[in-house]
């Protein structure tokens, strides 16, 4: 199914009209980013329009392919994060998406992870940043964004963070462990392959 318009009438029936123009938002502000750092543009396009694939339709997903919920790092079928790992899945089976760049950037664009590609990166940022997304420092984010991917990453790992901790809500531990490599990284304990 790799026909864009049918992609995107799949993706409107799937998420619905809002949540599909978020996911346009955060594909066209990802396909910037790209051109910015050198990543396809087309590969940041297809992740920020299916990031959100598995949204709202996690039970009936888990069901309709027999997946194992317990294969994924989430807490139950009600963690917010769960529509980011089974996403990966949603994309290869329903929308014949199989570039695994892409569905990694798809897997980790709720929590993040050690060592992610620039892509990953990209996703990440990309749907905390998009157009209609409000929030206090945004503006900060948005402008380092374009200049540095690990340093918006990081502020917004953090922010993350402490915005779910004065939740009292449960932390991904993946989100701790892009957090603390980029910091390692950051200060010269880990030795970068890019």
């Amino acid at each position: 199914m790799n026909d864009l318009t049918k992609i995107y009438e799949k993706l409107k029936h799937d998420i619905g009209e809002k949540r599909f123009e978020h996911s346009l938002r955060v594909a066209k502000t990802a396909e910037k980013m790209a051109g910015k750092f050198g990543v396809d543009p087309k590969k940041a396009f297809m992740s920020g329009l299916v990031h959100d694939c598995a949204k709202y339709n996690e039970e009936s997903y888990i069901k309709k392919f027999n997946i194992d919920r317990a294969a994924y790092p989430v807490s139950s079928i009600k963690d917010p994060v769960l529509h980011a790992f089974l996403g990966a899945e949603v994309a290869k089976k329903v929308y014949n998406i199989y570039d695994e760049d892409i569905l990694n950037a798809i897997k980790y664009h709720t929590t993040g992870r050690e060592a992610m590609s620039d892509l990953e990166k990209i996703i990440f940022i990309a749907d905390a940043i998009e157009p209609g997304r409000e929030f206090e420092g945004i503006e900060n984010i948005r402008e380092v964004a374009y200049n540095n991917l690990d340093d918006a990453l990081l502020l917004l790992l953090d922010s993350n963070i402490v915005f779910l901790i004065n939740k009292k809500a449960l932390i991904n531990p993946l989100s701790f462990e892009a957090r603390n490599y980029l910091i390692e990284e950051k200060n010269g304990k880990i030795r970068c392959n890019s």
